[in-house]
């Protein structure tokens, strides 16, 4: 099975994929009850985990769910099936574990890995990937799915082009999840003037030497700021996702760091608001001070530091 099969987002995608995501549910269900297995831990993933949840509850299995569904942003009616089905909510913030505490659900609160994330040393960074320290670099992180690559680098491309027209100096990173990832990638760039390198595999080099990124939505967000490059956070999604998603959506906010703050530190861009102009609009604001958000970005790294994972396990073999 690959990874990438379970990789859909809003309403059409899962669609478009359902037959092979359920047959890959079958497949798993029939290894996991033939293995008699005492405890099961989804990762990730809540909407396909949780029919094993209940499936597996139901033939008297623990059930464990590693980051919680974002019941508290949307869709929280959710919540009934999370208290009857999973005996154990691991969360990687600690809002998520206050609010399922608060519904009266077994919570722990794990923290997020990123918490113990560290820039890469530029000049080793610089030294790696052969750049010039006297450019000004930013990194594009157009996301890891292709339906996201597709909606997002024309737009990101034609921002980085007004931001390399106001900035000769700009020089655009740009780290692809994977060898697959980066081809389809390159196939936008093709006819472009830009400066810019692109790799696989390379987001954390990339954003240790940028001050700023244009990013997806995502975990992305949450992994720039951490390393210090200022994130401009990014979501578009096709007219039919957007008119149900932007209706069930609960949070003033998408993007993990501000969410993790609650507050809108860093700018988002959603939709018809994400353009060209308005990525360039903030990227000179965000260039013009960056030492500025220092002390908040500290905040949020300190918000994600939990119990940790052999905490976790001692709670596992308790249950």
């Amino acid at each position: 099975m690959n990874h990438q099969d379970l990789q859909v987002m809003g309403l059409v995608d899962p669609l478009l994929k359902l037959p092979k995501l359920l047959s890959i549910r079958k497949k798993l269900f029939t290894l996991f009850s033939n293995q008699k297995i005492d405890i099961f831990i989804g990762v990730d993933s809540p909407d396909f985990n949780m029919f094993f949840h209940k499936k597996l509850n139901g033939l008297g299995i623990k059930t464990v769910q590693v980051v919680s569904p974002s019941v508290w942003g949307w869709r929280e009616n959710r919540i009934k099936a999370i208290g009857s089905y999973i005996d154990l909510t691991m969360c990687l913030f600690q809002f998520e574990h206050d609010y399922y505490l608060s519904k009266g659900m077994n919570s722990f609160f794990l923290g997020h890995p990123f918490s113990h994330l560290k820039p890469s040393a530029s000049t080793d960074v610089l030294e790696k990937y052969e750049l010039n320290s006297s450019q000004d670099f930013i990194c594009i992180l157009p996301g890891s799915r292709k339906s996201e690559i597709l909606h997002m680098m024309p737009i990101f491309i034609q921002a980085a082009e007004r931001i390399f027209a106001s900035n000769p100096s700009a020089f655009f990173l740009i780290p692809a999840a994977n060898d697959e990832l980066k081809a389809l990638i390159q196939n936008t760039l093709d006819h472009t003037l830009l400066n810019y390198q692109l790799t696989s595999s390379t987001a954390k080099d990339y954003l240790s030497v940028s001050k700023v990124s244009i990013v997806t939505s995502g975990t992305a967000s949450l992994e720039a700021a951490v390393l210090g490059s200022l994130p401009i956070i990014c979501y578009k999604t096709n007219p039919f996702n957007y008119a149900v998603l932007s209706r069930m959506i609960k949070t003033p906010f998408i993007g993990l760091p501000n969410l993790l703050l609650q507050q809108p530190l860093f700018p988002e861009l959603v939709q018809h608001e994400l353009t060209p102009e308005a990525i360039l609009y903030h990227y000179q604001n965000l260039s013009l001070d960056p030492l500025q958000y220092q002390s908040r970005l500290e905040e949020m790294n300190a918000a994600m530091h939990g119990e940790g994972f052999e905490e976790a396990a001692r709670l596992l073999l308790s249950l």
